[in-house]
């Protein structure tokens, strides 16, 4: 007898319908497996025949065919255990087949029966609230998509799937229970969930800048990096609080909107992110990759592509520590993603496209030893070294690092000052102000904040006054600054006159954004 389940698969950050056939026949018993699956989908065989025993119900002794559909697209993971068990006690008659055109299915399986949360439910609620399903896909499928708006899942995805309003959740525990639920649906209460009261109970962060002693100029600095969109790098000996400060740097970044909330829960989902919390994410990503990362890894692959550390960064802050250590490939492949705000991962029969906006972070020693501009400990590297050091970073990567700040080390006086010092909360007033004056600038543009700008914008809204011209000029001259540097300095100079509500760039913003140009100094 021939049954029918639908399900989902994924394809990079999409999920696309799947139907699931399951033909019992004579024959000598035997399970086979069609359709492009990959080792965790024919291993199932072994979970479903484990799981239906011990669930109380009878395994066919007789040959078994499952397919799945459409057959030239690869698919990955765990998540069809349970429509595969239900399907094939529906073609042994021990549930009626009727039952199961209504519903797509999701879950894995344990061996005894009970269900196991899977990744990627939200692209799959995103999926079925829509009502036009992929042309390209077959023509049976095509017609069933649309039609269901049920989704089985596992309880512990519940909160995921359910925050597509439009989607009815019905979460279960264990293969028996989902069999009885289908024998007598009103038992069974669609899962409901106010999205709004979640998102706002999981906006908040356990760190904060008020914990942070001393490095007055560096919060500064990361406030106008911030407000303006800009990318920043940090250099200073161990110790002087790099890491501290990137990690509270989504904490002054202006909250997240439930669409981006949304964007970025999806990218999460799918990499399994989602299965300890709670449904959503509601604060901006932060992403600390090791530098021994490779650079599949940051920007995404795989021969069934999935997103990368920049794509989990998205709409966040990507935080590369001991900067230099990073492989050359690594960071050069952070150039494309940082002009377009996306990643384009291509294969030979498709290419996926994974958003990829966030802020670059960077930190580093200033040599080797880590202790060259440190005024209490020697630096024993010789010029050569530092200088080799310094190199690994290429000249287009730099290019695009607005603010380049140099960090003392924490003085004891600093650390043992008992005042509070200014708070996340307050410096994200300051930012979200100057966001919307950047808004209201940009309308027109396409834009959304001053690093944004291009040589025809910068023209157009860096207005400076004869001092500030005066200056700029002068450094340029004295410090031998380059034209990239040149158009660095006035996007961060326009970032701190809209931090002062100034209507012209001045002199004293010229000069503070020329400070933000280190290692252009230097090199």
């Amino acid at each position: 007898m021939l049954a029918k389940v639908f399900s989902f698969g994924l394809l990079g950050i999409e999920a696309y319908p799947i139907e699931i056939e399951i033909d019992i026949s004579r024959g000598l018993p035997a399970v086979t497996l069609v359709g492009l699956a990959d080792t965790a989908i024919r291993e199932s065989k072994e979970r479903v025949k484990s799981a239906i025993k011990n669930s109380g119900f009878d395994w066919p002794s007789e040959r078994i065919t499952i397919s799945l559909a459409p057959s030239d697209l690869k698919k990955e993971g765990a998540s069809f255990d349970l429509a595969i068990a239900l399907g094939i006690l529906a073609a042994t008659q021990q549930l009626n087949s009727e039952r199961l055109k209504d519903y797509y299915i999701l879950g894995e399986l344990s061996l005894g029966g009970s269900l196991r949360a899977v990744p990627g439910i939200l692209p799959v609620s995103l999926a079925v609230s829509k009502s036009l399903p992929d042309p390209a896909l077959p023509e049976q499928v095509r017609q069933q998509a649309g039609k269901i708006k049920n989704i089985i899942v596992p309880y512990l995805n519940a909160k995921e799937a359910a925050i597509v309003s439009a989607v009815s959740v019905w979460p279960l525990n264990t293969l028996r229970e989902t069999v009885e639920f289908l024998h007598n649906p009103d038992t069974v209460r669609p899962f409901k969930l106010e999205l709004e009261g979640l998102f706002n109970q999981n906006c908040h962060y356990q760190v904060d800048f008020s914990e942070v002693k001393g490095q007055y100029l560096a919060k500064r600095a990361l406030e106008v990096a911030v407000a303006g969109g800009h990318n920043i790098l940090m250099i200073g000996p161990p110790g002087s609080g790099k890491t501290m400060l990137a990690k509270r740097i989504p904490t002054i970044m202006p909250d997240l909107s439930l669409e981006e909330a949304l964007e970025v829960t999806k990218i999460h989902s799918v990499m399994g992110g989602l299965l300890t919390q709670d449904g959503i994410m509601a604060t901006r990503p932060f992403r600390s990759p090791h530098h021994c990362t490779s650079d599949v890894a940051l920007v995404g692959g795989g021969s069934l592509p999935k997103p990368g550390e920049i794509s989990l960064a998205h709409q966040g802050v990507l935080f590369l520590d001991e900067l230099p250590e990073f492989h050359r490939d690594c960071l050069e492949a952070l150039r494309q993603p940082l002009e377009d705000g996306l990643i384009r991962v291509s294969r030979i029969t498709r290419s996926f496209i994974f958003p990829a906006s966030f802020m670059l972070v960077c930190a580093m020693n200033p040599c080797p030893c880590g202790y060259y501009t440190d005024p209490r400990k020697a630096c024993h590297c010789a010029p050569n070294k530092i200088a080799r050091y310094m190199g690994k970073i290429s000249g287009p990567l730099l290019d695009r690092i607005d603010i380049h700040i140099e960090l003392p080390s924490i003085k004891y006086k600093e650390l043992t000052d008992t005042r509070d010092a200014e708070s996340s909360g307050i410096i994200k007033t300051r930012v979200e102000k100057v966001r919307a004056i950047q808004r209201e600038r940009f309308k027109g543009d396409g834009i959304f904040y001053n690093a944004q700008m291009n040589t025809k914008l910068i023209k157009k809204y860096c207005s400076l006054e004869e001092d500030a011209k005066e200056l700029l000029k002068l450094a340029m001259t004295e410090l031998g600054l380059s034209a990239r540097a040149y158009d660095k300095i006035l996007k961060v100079s326009l970032t701190i006159a809209d931090l002062a509500q100034a209507e012209s760039i001045c002199a004293v913003h010229i000069a503070e954004a020329i400070q933000y140009r280190s290692l252009d100094k230097q090199l």
